[in-house]
């Protein structure tokens, strides 16, 4: 090959840079994924005597690391509604309604369903 050849192609270190970006750019997708994997949501009704739903009742959510507490406010058919919970965290979930509270139920950081429902039971 002569000197010529040579000062035409490419650089050995141009062909390696060319290779680094081509990973970076197809690993790039899947640490988007995992950022969006790190998240489920929680929904359910609050249910009454004879499963009736009970519109304006509120529904707690407890973070288990650091106790923070979310609330919603039922819709007229009871339902309630959380996104963005943390997938890695324990949470308690309950209701209250008219003075009354439901029995707590936990949300384990082991079930790996993006969508978890429950419906929660208040005797009136």
């Amino acid at each position: 090959m002569t000197r010529t050849m040579r000062r035409i192609g490419f650089p050995r270190s141009m062909g390696a840079l060319l290779l680094l970006v081509a990973i970076v750019a197809a690993a790039r997708p899947a640490v988007a994924q995992d950022q969006n994997f790190g998240t489920k949501q929680l929904q359910g009704k609050v249910l009454g005597n004879n499963d009736a739903p009970l519109s304006g009742a509120i529904v707690y959510l407890q973070n288990s690391r650091n106790n923070d507490i979310k609330s919603y406010i039922t819709e007229k058919d009871g339902a309630y509604h959380f996104a963005g919970v943390a997938a890695d965290t324990d949470y308690t979930v309950w209701a209250s309604f008219k003075g009354k509270k439901s029995p707590t139920k936990t949300v384990s950081s082991f079930d790996t369903r993006k969508s978890v429902y429950l419906d929660l039971h208040i005797k009136e």
